[in-house]
């Protein structure tokens, strides 16, 4: 290595998206080996991935590692750990090209004064996106010790290998150097640029093999630090009064009777109305004693007639994919099935609610945040409060879940603004009627099918309109000739006018309506053609991939052809999410009454390469469990913007005593690039219980969540 090669880069590009200056960099980060990682600079990041990029994308770098003098590596990163286990899958592919072992490998994540700039921790990119990066990253520090070793042993680099942070010579092996005497004394920046050489699957010694958090000591002690556990001298708790309904104008105020209480503080500011003590006990006390009058707007829809005031006010569609031609379609099929199907609103109902702390100290301003976009929190703090961007640190502890809702940060602006009032730090945790009513929730949908099928089981038409839920998931990768997909409103954003209040993004956004939809259609049409699901689907599918997680689960299942309804049934549900191939099979069982047990759940994922099986295998069974909610009971109650689910006494979701033996198998497919593999398994779940229920019953059921009120009144129409 050439003398040059040891010198510093220039820093000058860095300031708009990590606020320091080179010396400072170094004097933060010490000496070392540290390498900058840029997703746009990134050779390994595959094609479909990279027309995804942002276009305020950095230029400059979105992450970097360091291998330290103490032989440590700390990997710095936006990305934040929700309890989906990239801090675990992440420090594996780092640890795995850099020959080092997995426990000496620090993952510093989310803080926005030690990472530079990232968009957000969302829609299952993290290994897709951000994996291969920090591979070539970890292979660039790799090749840097390697070509230092050289000198430092005096051996030819053909000679050298490399295994748990030591550089030895192979056919001496105790001529040897460790990673941390050759950064001693040295201070190398590079950045990632030029093809580096990536570890062929083969070669993996930790990627690829199943391996337990690396938080999980933390968690299941209560070691690990969510925001709600910070605490700071002199903080106060907020509690914030909730209008009764969305689009509320308060008319009058008493908060004489709060007041009384001592150590009680009220600060109204516009919109924002709370109260604030050094006890969060006596702050809930006093918020309950505010007297709030209010001008409430007129409710036109409730959750009844939601979905017609949706159909009403839908704007025009716009096709996502189409081919053949419908009338063709058409008047081939010996059978058309015409079929609506609707989803009610569905709340986020994380374990820990949205949590912030807020500390300023002059111009400037400390956050803890349970936040899924630290980056975005930082600028809207700044906005807030006046202050210069670089002025404002936000630190995300661990998120105790967040399945999109967790990418607002209003809870987050509310501390801020009630920090500076107060001038004192200031601590939101929403209670959980606060967050049933401030947080979004996946948005009400409609998706109407028309579709066509011959005597043989062969599908040849497919017209499919989706209104509000989003394209995700709406594309149908059956073989069918003649085909059009429509989508309208504007996904879970919605468009002005649509819904009472706001929606958001929930685990996979679109897809859980759109494959209820799409696959409860397909048992139909099997149903209409007299065949077996299963070999109903086999018929239709030509997609190899869909095919192996089809056949894989049936083989793991043990499928056998449909039987007379006796109250016990099977169902099939296929999908594709965020570039993984999902095959769901389960058995329920029904009463007369409409109660479901769903017993067993097969789930067949090719997610490419598994990172960490063992964590993909966690991912899916939580998917499972939370499908259970949104196919079974989960519902938002409301009439116009007034909620009446405030809590898990009317709004219900899973219990341990409904789980069902759960079996996941993970194609082996080592050789493709890692897929998305938090979301995949729960888009199957409305279908897969939907087609069993009708195996069991007999009963169609053609919206969510099928409660036993529905399934009883399906199993006896009048």
């Amino acid at each position: 290595m050439k003398k040059d090669d040891y010198m510093d880069l220039d820093f000058s590009d860095i300031e708009a998206h990590f606020p320091l200056d080179r010396r400072e960099f170094i004097k933060l980060f010490g000496g070392g080996i540290i390498i900058l990682v840029s997703l746009r600079d990134a050779e390994a990041l595959p094609q479909q991935s990279r027309r995804r990029l942002r276009p305020e994308l950095p230029e400059d770098f979105n992450a970097f590692l360091r291998i330290g003098e103490d032989g440590r590596v700390r990997c710095f990163t936006g990305k934040v750990e929700l309890g989906q286990g990239i801090i675990t899958s992440l420090a594996q592919m780092l640890a795995d090209e850099l020959e080092v072992s997995l426990n000496s490998v620090d993952m510093v994540m989310g803080d926005t004064d030690l990472c530079p700039w990232d968009m957000g921790t969302f829609g299952s990119m993290t290994t897709r996106f951000f994996g291969p990066p920090l591979r070539e990253a970890a292979a660039k520090a790799r090749a840097v010790l390697m070509e230092l070793a050289t000198e430092y042993l005096q051996v030819s680099l053909n000679k050298l290998k490399a295994k748990d942070g030591v550089i030895f010579d192979k056919t001496q092996p105790k001529n040897q150097v460790t990673y941390a005497q050759l950064t001693k004394g040295k201070k190398i920046v590079k950045k990632l640029e030029g093809k580096v050489s990536l570890k062929a699957a083969s070669e993996f010694t930790i990627v690829g093999k199943p391996v337990s958090r690396t938080d999980a000591q933390e968690k299941v002690t209560g070691k690990a630090m969510f925001s709600g556990d910070i605490r700071l001298p002199g903080m106060l708790y907020a509690r914030i009064l909730i209008p009764p309904a969305h689009g509320a104008k308060i008319k009058s105020m008493d908060t004489s009777a709060a007041e009384k209480i001592k150590g009680v503080r009220v600060i109204k500011d516009g919109d924002l109305i709370a109260v604030l003590h050094k006890h969060p006990e006596e702050a809930g006390k006093a918020l309950a004693k505010v007297k709030a009058k209010y001008d409430l707007p007129e409710a036109k829809v409730d959750d009844k007639t939601i979905f017609d005031h949706l159909l009403k006010v839908a704007p025009e569609g716009e096709a996502v994919v189409q081919g053949g031609n419908l009338q063709t379609g058409e008047k081939l099929s010996a059978h058309i099935v015409e079929e609506t199907y609707l989803n009610s609103y569905v709340a986020h109902a994380t374990t820990e609610t949205h949590t912030a702390l807020v500390k300023i100290e002059g111009n400037k301003a400390t956050v803890w945040a349970s936040t899924q976009t630290p980056f975005r929190a930082k600028d809207e703090v700044a906005q807030v409060l006046g202050f210069p961007s670089k002025n404002v640190r936000v630190i995300p502890p661990f998120v105790g879940g967040g399945f999109g809702g967790k990418s607002n940060n209003k809870q987050v602006v509310q501390a801020a603004r009630l920090a500076k009032l107060a001038g004192k730090p200031v601590q939101v945790a929403w209670s959980r009627a606060e967050e049933f009513f401030h947080d979004t929730f996946r948005p009400a949908a409609v998706v109407k099918i028309k579709s066509g099928v011959k005597d043989s089981g062969k599908i040849f038409l497919w017209d499919y309109k989706v209104y509000f839920a989003g394209e995700r998931g709406s594309q149908q990768f059956y073989d069918i000739p003649h085909h059009q997909t429509v989508s309208t409103g504007g996904g879970w954003r919605g468009t002005p006018g649509s819904h009472p209040f706001g929606t958001g993004a929930w685990r996979a956004p679109a897809n859980n309506t759109n494959t209820f939809a799409r696959e409860s259609q397909i048992d139909i049409m099997a149903s209409k053609a007299g065949i077996d699901p299963l070999e109903f689907r086999l018929k239709n599918l030509k997609d190899k991939r869909m095919l192996g997680v089809l056949t894989a689960a049936a083989k793991k299942f043990g499928w056998t052809k449909s039987k007379a309804t006796n109250g016990r049934g099977y169902g099939i549900s296929l999908g594709i999410d965020t570039g993984t191939y999902v095959a769901l099979m389960a058995e329920v069982e029904v009463d007369k009454k409409g109660a479901v047990q769903v017993k067993h759940v097969v789930c067949a994922q090719d997610m490419g390469l598994s990172i960490n099986p063992e964590g993909a295998k966690m991912q899916v069974e939580g998917c499972i469990t939370m499908g259970l909610g949104y196919a079974l009971t989960e519902e938002i109650h409301f009439k116009g913007g007034e909620i009446f689910d405030l809590n898990f006494d009317t709004y219900e979701i899973p219990r341990f005593s409904w789980l069902p033996k759960i079996e996941t198998v993970l194609i082996d497919a080592k050789d493709s690039p890692p897929q998305g593999g938090g979301e995949p398994a729960i888009i199957c779940m409305g279908a897969v219980v939907a087609n069993a229920i009708y195996d069991a019953t007999g009963a169609r059921l053609f919206q969510l969540p099928m409660t036993p009120e529905r399934i009883k009144e399906a199993m006896n129409p009048k």
